[in-house]
């Protein structure tokens, strides 16, 4: 009987080591790989992703939802102004990966900071969207980091080509990079991704470094569309 108690005792150490360990791994973020050691710190990050959305195809694909894509912004975004380029977010991130939602809650944002924001980023929901999970990790203040947000957008050109479509114009993936690189001096191949859907160009990925030049960021730009062909629909408008 003193030998049976004795085992269970030694078990029971055994599996409460073993539940310690594994608190432990999932609690020190050296212990995986996809996670930085700074994750989630106000702050401390090593560069941004400017993610600009092609507002055509945003609403192209708000139309086909119905309903569920204008409760999604669509009402605002897709009324009589031929929005082309407008900016998704400006997202800090780590050489691998990048911090979220960094401050809970997040400081209150001030609703003069979203309508002055409105001409870069047109819809509301998505101002504060982005300010809870990115802003929030940036180390700023809200004015502040929808300054750099502001700055950022002005860092960047827009390819002529791409100003104002009048017509839907089909594109391979590398065509819209080149223009990109070809519009903007010190954009190379490593610091651009482009996205899609299954037939529409749906935004472009820009590399930033903190102080908002140009960065490779080679994990980022592997990711860009892998399509031989997708569409740009024209500016409303047009």
């Amino acid at each position: 009987m003193i030998k049976f108690a004795m085992r269970v005792a030694v078990v029971a150490l055994l599996l409460a080591a073993r539940a310690a360990s594994a608190q432990d791994a999932s609690q020190d973020p050296s212990r995986d790989p996809s996670q930085d050691s700074r994750q989630n710190t106000p702050g401390q990050f090593d560069f941004y992703v400017l993610s600009l959305s092609w507002s055509p195809s945003f609403c192209a694909a708000a139309a086909e939802r119905g309903r569920r894509g204008r409760r999604a912004g669509g009402d605002f975004q897709c009324g009589a102004r031929p929005y082309s380029f407008v900016v998704h977010g400006l997202w800090p991130q780590y050489d691998k990966g990048f911090p979220e939602y960094c401050q809970l809650p997040s400081p209150r944002l001030d609703h003069r900071i979203v309508s002055a924001m409105l001409d870069l980023m047109p819809a509301p929901h998505l101002i504060f969207n982005e300010w809870d999970r990115h802003g929030t990790c940036s180390g700023e203040s809200p004015r502040a980091y929808f300054e750099t947000v502001r700055k950022a957008r002005a860092a960047v050109k827009i390819p002529p080509d791409f100003a104002d479509l009048k017509e839907p114009l089909s594109v391979t993936p590398d065509a819209v990079e080149d223009a990109f690189i070809k519009a903007n001096p010190g954009l190379s191949q490593n610091a651009i991704a482009v996205g899609c859907d299954h037939r529409r160009l749906t935004e472009v990925r820009l590399c930033l470094s903190k102080d908002l030049q140009f960065h490779d960021c080679p994990d980022i730009a592997k990711r860009s569309c892998k399509r031989d062909q997708i569409v740009m629909p024209p500016t409303r408008g047009g």
